[in-house]
């Protein structure tokens, strides 16, 4: 009988409480030694200081508590506000660093009122294309998550980022939710194509006819059947929690610990029944 697959468990921190000490807190309470960081103190992560950088690396430090990925905002902009994305994700590096994780979530760009995907998309895989190249000469890689409402949010259009963004800096984050929300089946519509591609597990799921974010499992993502390919194809990489169960906004959301644990144990369901051992 082989081991059974072990994935690393984290967590939108920002979800639980702005103070990171009860991010981590409840991050291990619930089997978790991994947090995302997207802000901390009520401060975005591009926007921390240099002192509140070093201080939440020695809070994770003192607690043997690391950084799974730096849940950054970069390319949740306007694409005509593109070029200012390279400082940005500059700085992001340097927090990257401090803080001891080479993953860097982006997005794709945001388009004008009456503006199509097709208007936008040479300007969006340019804009990427530098962005990697930054990451590459940093020693980071990006995970795209595919958000509603930029460029990459249905399947096809993630595709076509992992197609002619060639550099090994753009990976995939894969949001089952996120999927959903612009009308896709997850699995059925987009797992065959992006799998070779997908680096990072981002958890949650959402209601197909009202787009209302659930606990893994409750809703529409086709959760569990990720997850079983997942573990078929050796994953061994990290599985994010990100609730959305109180508040979805267009840049971030929030659930509080208690709704955070409901949507910990919807998820551990699901690994306990396929087989993978969440650490």
């Amino acid at each position: 009988m082989t081991d059974a697959p072990r994935w690393h468990l984290s967590g939108f921190g920002d979800e639980i409480d702005a103070d990171p000490r009860v991010q981590v807190a409840v991050l291990q309470a619930l089997g978790a030694r991994h947090l995302e960081v997207r802000s901390a103190w009520g401060t975005n992560v591009a926007d921390l200081t240099d002192a509140q950088v070093r201080e939440l690396a020695q809070i994770l430090d003192a607690a043997e508590h690391r950084v799974s990925a730096i849940g950054s905002p970069i390319g949740k902009v306007d694409i005509s506000e593109a070029a200012g994305e390279v400082a940005r994700l500059r700085r992001i590096a340097e927090i990257a660093h401090t803080l001891d994780t080479r993953y860097v979530r982006i997005f794709s760009f945001y388009r004008a009122e009456g503006v199509t995907p097709e208007q936008i998309r040479d300007d969006v895989i340019a804009a990427l294309t530098e962005l990697a190249g930054v990451a590459e000469d940093e020693g980071l890689v990006l995970l795209h998550e595919n958000e509603k409402d930029i460029y990459g949010d249905t399947p096809d259009r993630v595709a076509d980022l992992a197609r002619h963004v060639s550099s090994p800096a753009f990976r995939l984050a894969w949001d089952a939710a996120n999927f959903v929300q612009v009308g896709a089946r997850p699995h059925t519509d987009g797992w065959a194509e992006l799998a070779p591609h997908v680096e990072y597990l981002q958890v949650k799921d959402a209601d197909l006819a009202t787009g209302a974010v659930r606990p893994a499992g409750d809703g529409d993502g086709e959760v569990e059947a990720t997850v079983r390919a997942l573990a078929a194809s050796g994953y061994a990489g990290f599985a994010s929690l990100e609730p959305h169960l109180t508040e979805a906004g267009r840049m971030g959301g929030f659930s509080g610990p208690a709704a955070f644990g409901v949507a910990a144990r919807a998820f551990a369901r699901i690994t306990d029944r396929v087989g993978v051992q969440l650490v």
